[in-house]
């Protein structure tokens, strides 16, 4: 079997075959890794834990995640400017982001997410990138349903979130939790696309907001979050 210089690496490091997820499946065949899998393995440890931990974190992952879009930030550094919505955009270095399953979720397309592929420039019609920590139960409940309002009024009810990567990982955003899976602690960060047409700036820059006027209905709130504000990743790290 012929094996590119990358899969040759983790050949060598593991002992095992490393080759994408299947097509049809996104799985492995049985005792071949996956990508993704030594990704995890990586992350977590134990790779017999994956499908728990998944299940532990957020109760179903073909439902939740779509993992051919993951991306491994872990030990990455470049620091070159990069631009999502004609707005400067911050990789989460030093993470690892499990893709969302968001292709085909909203009704007015795909356009906010921008092209796929590696790339520093903006396309037409891709909505900023923003950040949200937050809690592994507050992370949990927004990717079952959507965001909604949380307690903090300083400019205003609404949904918060930060082009900062620094300001998003603090720990009275990012709380720390420790897996039941793998004994280990970690943060956890929503990676969001934000419209630019329904954000507001805050006076310090370094926040954002979706706001919401008094006395909406349910459905017309959960209505104007999925207009403004979309998560399509979660992003981990261990602590």
């Amino acid at each position: 079997m012929y094996l590119d210089s990358h899969l040759r690496v983790l050949f060598l490091i593991l002992g095992q075959i490393v080759k994408p997820y299947d097509t049809e499946t996104w799985k492995s065949t049985h005792n071949i890794l996956s990508v993704d899998e030594f990704h995890f393995h990586q992350l977590f440890g134990n790779l017999q834990a994956h499908v728990g931990y998944l299940e532990e974190f957020f109760i179903d992952e073909k439902k939740f995640f779509d993992p051919k879009y993951d991306y491994d930030f872990t030990n990455f550094s470049d620091t070159a400017e990069c631009m999502r919505g004609d707005e400067p955009y911050e990789r989460p270095n030093g993470w690892y982001r499990m893709a969302l399953k968001v292709k085909g979720k909203y009704p007015d397309g795909d356009t906010w997410l921008g092209t796929k592929g590696w790339r520093s420039h903006s396309v037409a019609g891709e909505w900023p990138v923003s950040y949200h920590g937050t809690s592994l139960g507050g992370a949990r409940g927004i990717i079952k349903t959507h965001y909604k309002a949380g307690a903090r009024k300083k400019y205003g009810r609404g949904i918060y979130s930060t082009p900062d990567m620094c300001v998003a990982k603090k720990d009275r955003y990012a709380q720390i939790f420790t897996s039941n899976t793998t004994g280990k602690s970690y943060k956890v960060i929503l990676q969001n696309r934000i419209n630019p047409e329904l954000r507001l700036i805050c006076t310090d820059p370094i926040y954002w907001v979706i706001r919401f006027m008094e006395g909406l209905s349910a459905s017309t709130k959960k209505q104007l979050v999925e207009r403004a504000i979309r998560p399509y990743g979660i992003l981990i790290r261990e602590i």
